[in-house]
């Protein structure tokens, strides 16, 4: 692959990785207003939701023929992110 072919696709990802960012500042804005709802630290996780979001998200990938392996391992860490944030920003008792 030539150099020049590599940097541009390369400035393709950053602006990608750009729009990443948006949705997950996107995201985590949901994230705080669910967790305004939430009484109790114990309500962080769950793991019914968790394992639908899983399910649905391998379905999805496959439907996108996108590798569900990837996406999986993508999402667990989104979510264990997402659950140590809650639980650094939970201030209910």
């Amino acid at each position: 692959m030539k150099k020049n072919s590599l940097s541009k696709l390369r400035k393709k990802l950053d602006a990608l990785d750009e729009k990443l960012l948006i949705i997950i500042k996107k995201r985590t804005n949901l994230v705080n207003q669910v967790l305004k709802n939430k009484k109790y630290k114990k309500q962080i996780v769950d793991k019914k939701r968790i394992v639908e979001i899983h399910k649905t998200i391998r379905r999805k990938s496959l439907k996108n023929k996108i590798d569900p392996n990837l996406t999986k391992r993508i999402w667990k860490s989104m979510i264990k992110g997402f659950i140590e944030y809650e639980y650094k920003n939970f201030r209910k008792k």
